[in-house]
């Protein structure tokens, strides 16, 4: 036999291991329970485990089993949040922490086996919420984000495996270059928050990217397991020829980022397909360049998994002008209806709404009514015409802000929000667009949010959401440029690139953005100068500023610089714009954020009526709700008689067979256990910090578990830790 016979012979045989890797895996159980194999808990997403020692008799019993400290705490410790949900294989738990190092633990005590560092390129940072496993008999791999790479790093071993990609990376920018040229793409932010889903031999990723005029294009990539190798390139803007093209003015594609989906990626194994929800196109709350319906922003997506093609879609808002994500990833469940067994997705929406629909169509499987709705908009501004309006199920949270939903916790709160409320514009539609004067909206931090969302096996649906208004004002971009000439340079760089989440005042907004005043007092220059260039978490980064640039915006954070030398008008009359469409990258809108925050008392509590956070149990088979109930409290309020209000909810449940939903998720950082059939609270423990992730539950030498990683921060104190419950 000849040596190149050899090797044809040998590759072969490679390339026939690889078609039949699934049929390999069988070491991973999914239908047990006793592992936790994938983010979600199976590849349909549905965060359901078939276990059923923990009961609602006895979880009152459960105490802590061990817990693990993940963070650093000699180097970077505090840099984002640990809101990752693990997984476990075999045993072994498989995690990240807040410097995105990956880490495997003995799933049964917390003992650390191994820990990876990635070599991160100029200290940047993302939040990450979970990790890939894949194997191929000795092959086991994990696959995870960190900063703009991803990784591939021995399951056995904590090592890199350097025959994937370039050198054990995969650069996240690449497949991004077709349009905008490499040196562009390679400065602009991507990473991925939410790990992607593996199919066979190909693991599809979405992304996490600006939402501003510079965000990087969002589509859908495809890489090969092995090999790092790319293997398609699904564009979410679409391009000449490709369908939905249409849907936007001529060469938008080159110049209009984002709709990337980066809540998370469904798969389902049979039909050999792909489902996720995507976000808003770039830029947020302006879209006078963007003329159209703009697909595929704000969808669900259906495509065939191994080549990219587009099964089908369905979009839930046309045109987006709030920011409107598809925040999450959606569900795969199995649903009676009409008599019969249809399989369905579940996508819950930033604004409230839960879609149902057929698997195989995109149809909704409940009426949806397509009304007309506000067409003033901002000068230059194209608002559609109609939105959807789904019959069932009803809204997960309240759509408009009226003087009948003004908090009723105190007569003092209520006095004080009804003031506020009678001095801004009426806000009469939830798609009323964006204006200077201000609109009052729901959306930004849920209806539903990123933790996910947990279905069973009855078509029941489990949803934690958030109940809060936000108030939106734009400026147009004379003034902005005004500001830029009679501001010093540091407090018109943070005006143009960072009031609006943080605010003018630097208040920031509450538990989700940062206040900035006191900066000084935590970090020093270096630390503010390497977070402007390399983002950390949820803030993206700013690689194109100079060093001239970082060093007068620290100035001014640091409060170095001389206080701004006059005071700018609030915005310019309309006829004094001159409308700008730039057709080169980034795109740069006659329209931006003023005011983005969140509509409150003056004690900070939101200004709405409670219930501020619910958890929500919905029937999949008829669209009713069999009931909701406010999750989380402010002890504070507690104490002087005020009923449970919920609080904000970050991370999603888990439901196991026993009628039991784990979640934690709520700013008073407690674990609970409600009984599915009622809402009950029947467990519940106090972690060491918040759990801002999703739990999991899992079985090791005979015995359940529960973990969750307590990683804290959003506006509360900081944790890195994860923590295991068992029955003694």
């Amino acid at each position: 036999m000849t040596f190149k016979f050899k090797l044809f012979f040998l590759l072969l045989i490679f390339i026939e291991s690889c078609k039949n890797s699934d049929a390999n895996m069988t070491s991973v159980s999914f239908e047990t329970g006793k592992d936790y194999p994938v983010y979600g808990g199976n590849k349909e997403g549905n965060r359901y485990s078939p276990l059923t020692q923990i009961t609602k008799d006895n979880v009152k019993d459960l105490k802590i089993a061990w817990s693990y400290l993940a963070n650093d705490t000699t180097t970077r410790r505090g840099l984002g949040e640990t809101q990752c949900q693990p997984i476990v294989v075999n045993g072994i738990l498989f995690g990240t922490s807040a410097e995105l190092n990956l880490f495997a633990l003995k799933a049964g005590t917390g003992e650390q086996v191994w820990k990876f560092v990635p070599k991160l390129d100029k200290q940047k940072f993302n939040t990450n919420r979970g990790v890939m496993y894949w194997e191929s008999g000795n092959d086991k791999r994990i696959l995870y984000s960190a900063g703009s790479k991803l990784y591939a790093v021995n399951a056995i071993t904590g090592t890199q495996i350097y025959t994937f990609g370039d050198s054990g990376t995969v650069d996240l920018h690449e497949g991004l270059s077709e349009v905008l040229s490499p040196d562009v793409v390679k400065n602009l932010t991507v990473t991925a928050t939410t790990p992607g889903v593996i199919y066979k031999n190909t693991v599809v990723m979405g992304s996490s990217v600006s939402e501003g005029g510079d965000a990087a294009p969002g589509h859908i990539r495809a890489f090969d397991v092995i090999t790092g190798k790319l293997k398609w390139v699904f564009h979410t803007t679409p391009q000449p020829g490709e369908p939905g093209y249409e849907t936007w003015p001529k060469d938008a594609y080159k110049k209009f980022g984002a709709s990337n989906s980066w809540g998370g990626i469904s798969c389902d194994v049979k039909r050999g397909a792909i489902y996720f929800g995507t976000g808003s196109p770039a830029s947020d709350f302006f879209g006078a360049d963007r003329e159209g319906a703009n697909l595929y922003s704000n969808c669900v997506v259906a495509l065939d998994a191994e080549t990219g093609k587009l099964k089908w879609y369905f979009q839930g808002i046309h045109h987006d002008l709030w920011d409107r994500d598809m925040p999450c990833p959606p569900n795969l469940a199995t649903i009676n209806h009409n008599g019969k067994k249809t399989d369905v997705v579940v996508q819950a929406s930033k604004d409230g709404n839960v879609y149902v629909l057929d698997r195989d169509s995109g149809e909704s499987i409940f009426p949806i009514e397509e009304k007309t709705v506000p067409t003033t908009g901002l000068p230059g501004e194209h608002p559609y015409a109609t939105q959807k309006y789904p019959s069932k199920p009803l809204p997960l949270n309240r759509q408009l802000f009226t003087e009948n939903d003004i908090t009723n916790i105190s007569p003092e709160s209520h006095e004080f929000v009804l003031n506020r409320f009678k001095q801004m514009p009426l806000t009469t539609n939830k798609f009323t667009p964006p204006t200077v004067e201000g609109t009052l909206l729901f959306g930004y931090s849920g209806g539903a949010e990123w933790g996910g969302n947990a279905a069973d096996p009855g078509g029941i649906f489990y949803i934690n959401v958030n109940e809060a208004p936000w108030e939106l004002k734009m400026i147009d971009r004379a003034s902005r440029e005004l500001e830029s000439k009679t501001l010093t340079k540091g407090n018109a760089l943070f005006n143009r690139n960072c009031a609006a989440c943080h605010g003018a005042d630097r208040q920031g907004n509450g538990s989700v953005v940062p206040g900035l005043i006191d900066i000084g007092k935590k970090r020093n220059e270096d630390y503010i100068k390497t977070i402007i260039k390399s983002g950390n978490g949820r803030m993206p980064a700013f690689p194109y500023f100079s060093e001239e640039d970082r060093k007068a915006l620290s100035d001014y954070l640091l409060n170095k610089e001389p206080k701004k030398i006059m005071v700018a008008s609030e915005h310019s009359e309309p006829d004094t714009i001159k409308t700008k469409s730039k057709a080169d990258f980034p795109y740069e809108p006659n329209y931006a954020l003023k005011v983005w925050q969140r509509f409150t008392d003056q004690n900070g509590y939101p200004a709405i009526k409670p219930p501020w956070g619910t958890l929500n149990a919905i029937d999949l088979n008829t669209g009713d709700y069999l009931w909701r109930v406010p999750i989380g409290e402010f002890p504070e309020l507690t104490k002087k008689g005020v009923p449970i209000t919920g609080t904000e909810t970050y991370g999603g449940p888990v439901v196991t067979a026993s009628g039991l939903v784990f979640i934690a998720s709520t700013r008073d950082e407690r674990i609970r256990a409600f009984d599915t059939k009622t809402g009950k609270v029947e467990w519940e423990f106090q972690l060491p910090a918040g759990g801002f992730s999703t739990p999991i539950t899992y079985e090791v030498d005979g015995k359940q578990y529960i973990a969750t990683a307590a990683g804290g921060a959003r506006g509360a104190k900081s944790g890195g830790w994860y923590v295991a419950f068992a029955l003694k």
